[in-house]
């Protein structure tokens, strides 16, 4: 399917009042990566054709991931060839009862505009961020631009997923780094929209939560409750380095409505291609959407087109494409998959195609569509004057035409 995108650029004497508005109002309190600014100039302008197709692929995805989800919590031998920690993999034993309708399940796929047509190079399973760009960037950006609107607003549906899978008034447990402010950022703003809708919130760190019969109960001072849901934006595979009085292990069976149950590690593994023609799931969308990938010791070093990737990888971190890093960089994730196959996978690389935007510049760009239990929950978009997107790329608003192009 051809794409039909536009960058439009926010109106220069407007800018930096925009700018502002996305610190203070959009929860972008460091809008910057080292010295570069993260809050793009660029308004990211789609057609409803181009969403749709965008819309439906996620949710079909969505629910292809959760049956490969569903048979691998049958078949933990598999878990093996994932590159996960072998205490992970131990762990997932007690995952056995897990039900995706007791808990809410967020993912966030993103997808590349290419040569050929859309791809996706990943989906974010296990703690997605973006979530005020999601929500707020766009309704931002909008007043600079008629004849648009905003897609889905994501916190009003993470809101309505937990209201409905919950008792009135909850207690929201936030688990995440608390000695970070770019993780803090994301929970206030969830936070925030979550007490505005009636329900009480916590923020905790992974070892605040104790289990008792398989209920979660904090233990922070002052917050001493038994708590009815956790979000928790907590990469799963840093729990394994609690110290082991944190009961990190509650997580794994605990029968209070999780976001995300950590069942969602099994599909954050880059090495899930490997393995899933094994799974005796049909999943036709990831195949066709997902380039070709292989263990590394598949694909010779030498050969064009392919690239490495880590097998728990965030953010854009360790990709080996050649025009986004040092030859020095290049040289470390070679060797680092030379030796460790086991936690790498090597894919082919496809052509970003470049979006020119309107004065001229030529940007790549990442689409990042949420989905809620599997069902659109709205747009995170990203953009890079390189082919990779990364820590360094600008967060950018994404708005919807009113009317169909032709």
């Amino acid at each position: 399917m051809k794409h039909s995108i536009k960058l439009e650029l926010i109106p220069e004497d407007r800018y930096s009042d925009y700018r502002y508005n996305v610190i203070f109002k959009g929860y972008k309190w460091d809008p910057q990566f080292e010295d570069k600014n993260t809050i793009s100039k660029h308004v990211v302008l789609l057609d409803p054709k181009t969403v749709e197709q965008l819309k439906s692929w996620a949710e079909q995805l969505s629910i292809e991931t959760m049956l490969m989800e569903e048979a691998l919590l049958k078949n933990l031998f598999l878990t093996r060839e994932l590159g996960l920690p072998g205490k992970i993999r131990k762990a997932l034993n007690y995952a056995s009862n897990y039900n995706r309708n007791k808990n809410v399940r967020l993912m966030r796929f993103d997808f590349h505009p290419t040569k050929t047509g859309w791809a996706i190079s990943e989906v974010n399973s296990d703690v997605p961020g973006g979530f005020a760009e999601a929500s707020i960037l766009p309704e931002i950006a909008n007043t600079y631009f008629t004849g648009y609107a905003p897609a889905e607003n994501f916190s009003n549906i993470m809101v309505e997923a937990f209201k409905s899978k919950t008792k009135a008034a909850a207690h929201i447990a936030f688990v995440h780094a608390t000695s970070y402010s770019d993780d803090r950022q994301v929970m206030q703003f969830l936070s925030d929209r979550f007490i505005e809708n009636g329900m009480s919130t916590i923020f905790a760190a992974p070892d605040h939560i104790r289990w008792v019969d398989k209920k979660a109960f904090s233990i922070l001072e002052g917050n001493e409750c038994e708590i009815d849901g956790i979000i928790r934006f907590f990469p799963l595979e840093w729990l394994v380095s609690l110290p082991r009085t944190s009961k990190w292990k509650g997580y794994y069976d605990s029968e209070t409505v999780s976001c995300n149950h950590p069942a969602s590690i099994l599909t954050q593994s880059k090495r899930l291609p490997l393995i899933w023609d094994k799974l005796n799931v049909k999943i036709p969308l990831w195949k066709e959407l997902l380039p070709e990938t292989k263990a590394p010791k598949a694909v010779n070093s030498q050969d064009a087109g392919w690239i490495y990737k880590p097998a728990l990888g965030r953010v854009g971190e360790g990709i080996s494409i050649k025009e986004a890093i040092s030859k020095k960089e290049l040289s470390k994730i070679e060797k680092a998959a030379h030796r460790d196959p086991k936690n790498w996978v090597s894919q082919q690389m496809f052509e970003s195609a470049p979006i020119k935007s309107s004065n001229g510049e030529d940007y790549h760009l990442c689409l990042g569509v949420f989905t809620v239990d599997g069902k659109f929950a709205g747009f995170y978009g990203r953009i890079s004057l390189y082919p990779c997107i990364d820590s360094k790329a600008e967060d950018i608003p994404v708005l919807v035409s009113k009317e169909s192009v032709p």
